[in-house]
């Protein structure tokens, strides 16, 4: 069984996610706390598993009280917020702090049976995840690789989930301004893509932003799929650009990474590179490999690296990954398949 602590000053959120997560058997809800001050003494006392974790409340906020969890007692947190600009922030600040991964609060983004099925799928890999413990310093921009010859144009797609948010970063910073024209599928709530997007456009060198569907693809830019909408390659001549649209998820994600690396295999082929990351399930595996069968490069994190094993380990399993490499060295393997 899986032990849940549900912290939020909501009584309803409280109410809804310990009726929803009691219909899965594998999880139990030991307790919940109106507040942080609540939920350190029930921590102490009935030793969860995983802790769903309101950002905004009374007394003390969240990110105060995660920052000193990370500190003290680090333990997989799944942060919940609202569906605005601020909520986005503070999420985005969460994921730095040390939250595995963030949703939003019930009603706000999708129905209560979809932020179930979710939430649940959220702390089975939350309890499977490495949580490192992080400091709550000021990320200051990583130095970029030197600058890139001048080539055709190629795409890079990268697909990631749980984990995902750091992994990226480390990715992205390491790009130089002129690194290829990059598309990215990072498993996330509706609206939180662009506070993430924002937030990696103030740490690289490259520009990376929200997609709009049509944006052109050119080097030294790198587009984040909007949560809740699918993202696809497209082609014109030689101009590639990108189509955002609805559709069922898939392998309940959407944006799904399959259906990205599926457009990029037809479309892009032997000019792309795809990479996989961190993430729990299999989304990405069957795309990765129709890219390879195209005639595309392709790279995945490593276990030791990894905060969950779970997508790159099926995307190998279905060999469909040419390198597999620690997380450090993902840039450099991009680079030089350049």
């Amino acid at each position: 069984m899986i032990k849940v602590l549900v912290v939020d000053d909501s009584a309803m959120v409280r109410k809804v996610f310990s009726e929803e997560l009691a219909r899965d058997p594998q999880i139990q809800v030991v307790g919940t706390a109106p507040d942080p001050y609540v939920a350190r003494d029930k921590i102490v006392q009935l030793e969860p598993d995983v802790l769903t974790l309101d950002v905004e409340m009374p007394r003390m906020d969240g990110l105060t009280f995660l920052r000193k969890l990370m500190k003290y007692h680090p333990m997989p947190v799944i942060v919940v917020s609202s569906l605005t600009p601020r909520g986005g922030e503070m999420a985005m600040e969460a994921l730095e702090v040390g939250a595995v991964d963030v949703m939003c609060k019930p009603g706000e983004a999708y129905t209560v049976g979809e932020m179930s099925r979710d939430l649940i799928d959220k702390i089975k890999a939350a309890v499977h995840s490495r949580v490192p413990q992080r400091t709550a310093a000021v990320q200051e921009p990583v130095q970029p690789r030197p600058t890139l010859l001048r080539t055709t144009l190629k795409i890079v797609a990268i697909g990631a989930s749980t984990g995902g948010t750091e992994a990226l970063k480390e990715v992205l910073t390491r790009f130089p301004p002129n690194a290829p024209a990059t598309v990215v599928v990072q498993h996330m709530p509706q609206a939180f893509t662009r506070a993430f997007a924002e937030r990696l456009n103030g740490l690289c060198a490259v520009e990376v932003r929200e997609a709009i569907s049509g944006d052109t693809l050119r080097p030294g830019l790198v587009l984040i799929a909007p949560g809740n909408e699918h993202m696809m390659l497209q082609r014109s001549g030689a101009v590639y650009s990108v189509l955002v649209k609805d559709g069922p998820r898939v392998h309940h994600q959407r944006p799904a990474v399959d259906v990205l690396f599926r457009s990029v295999a037809r479309f892009a082929g032997p000019n792309s590179i795809g990479v996989i990351l961190t993430g729990m399930g299999a989304d990405g595996a069957e795309g990765m490999l129709e890219m390879r069968q195209a005639g595309a490069r392709t790279i995945a994190q490593d276990e030791a690296s990894c905060v969950v094993y779970g997508m790159p380990k099926e995307a190998v399993a279905a060999g469909a990954v040419e390198r597999v490499a620690p997380l450090p060295r993902i840039t450099d393997e991009i680079l030089a398949m350049l």
